[in-house]
């Protein structure tokens, strides 16, 4: 694996998609059958957790300061490894924008850096508190970006960016809904923080797994709860994403028990206001991270974890088991192929 300078792919930026937003209609969506799984990097001493679509490349950041660039024209990576003083962050959340790549770390402290003018990463937030513990990041625009992590006071933290990630500020729990007594968040997949134009959806888990919802850009705030099964440190939703402004699903359940599958997986239709559980009581259990597929009129999903991946072309009514590979991460680049990451490895899903 090459060393990276991230100067050498800021090109690759210009030209990021959203499969959601670039589907044609016209087709009937596919109904998957299979899934090939191209193993595209090994390394058994790599976690990855956080992924980024970036045109038709991947970027990633990990475990031991570990974070690069997947070039599929030439089928290549650039890897780098970054450090501070004698800490290797771990990466948990990534982000881009049409010219930088952002990448956040859990635990104390907690460490953003963003692409860098001299082809470093450049540190541009930084926070100390023995609660600390970021989970996700998103961008609405290549100005605006949000993160979110665990409280460190009495609301669930939440910083955001207007200067395209220059600068970061905390918001104010004066101005967030309070948190439950022991309600976090899960930083499983970087995928808590769901957007679709100026709505934002935040995803907290453990005692109590609930909705944070602002339909501004983060500048107000309501919560809504969920009936995701809850009351433990290790339960609730894990994982979020939403086709459009009012179809969205959520799924989790406790990584302790992962054959569990009763109030671990459900869905919305008015934007988050209120959700239904679906096949309660059926497989899957556990999973870490669930998208839609782009095309699938809002029926496709896709969901992967530690113990497989499974598909449902109906908007989780029913689901099938594709595979006993398992991952943490899923990202769709367009509608029958994905990336994703797990434990030792990043690969290729084509699905059939």
């Amino acid at each position: 694996m090459k060393k990276l300078s991230f100067l050498l792919i800021l090109l690759a930026f210009a030209c990021k998609n959203d499969p959601k937003k670039e589907e044609v209609n016209t087709a009937e969506p596919k109904v998957f059958e299979s899934v090939e799984v191209e193993v595209l990097l090994q390394d058994d001493s790599l976690s990855v957790r956080a992924i980024e679509i970036i045109g038709k490349n991947l970027a990633f950041a990990g475990n031991n300061g570990n974070y690069g660039l997947y070039n599929a024209a030439n089928d290549s990576w650039k890897t780098n490894v970054q450090k501070f003083d004698s800490i290797s962050p771990e990466f948990r959340a990534v982000g881009s924008t049409s010219n930088d790549f952002f990448m956040l770390s859990v635990a104390n402290p907690a460490l953003l850096y963003k692409t860098g003018d001299d082809g470093n990463m450049e540190l541009v937030y930084k926070e100390e508190d023995e609660k600390v513990f970021y989970d996700a990041m998103a961008f609405w625009n290549d100005l605006e970006g949000i993160a979110m992590g665990d409280p460190t006071d009495s609301c669930i933290s939440i910083i955001l960016t207007r200067d395209g990630g220059k600068t970061w500020k905390k918001i104010d729990c004066e101005n967030l809904p309070e948190a439950a007594e022991g309600e976090a968040a899960f930083a499983a997949s970087n995928s808590n923080i769901a957007i679709e134009g100026e709505h934002t959806w935040i995803l907290t888990g453990g005692t109590k797994s609930r909705i944070l919802y602002s339909p501004d850009k983060g500048k107000s705030w309501k919560v809504y709860d969920t009936p995701l099964l809850q009351g433990e440190p290790t339960t609730g939703g894990y994982s979020m994403d939403f086709y459009d402004e009012e179809r969205g699903v959520i799924i989790g359940g406790d990584y302790t028990n992962p054959e569990g599958n009763s109030g671990n997986k459900a869905v919305t239709l008015d934007g988050g206001k209120t959700w239904q559980l679906i096949a309660d009581g059926k497989d899957p259990g556990y999973k870490s991270s669930v998208r839609f597929v782009p095309g699938s009129k809002g029926n496709g999903l896709v969901a992967v974890g530690f113990t497989g991946i499974e598909y449902s072309p109906d908007f989780g009514d029913s689901w099938k088991k594709l595979s006993d590979e398992g991952f943490y991460s899923i990202r769709f680049l367009n509608d029958s192929t994905a990336f994703a990451a797990g434990k030792g490895r990043i690969a290729r899903l084509r699905f059939r």
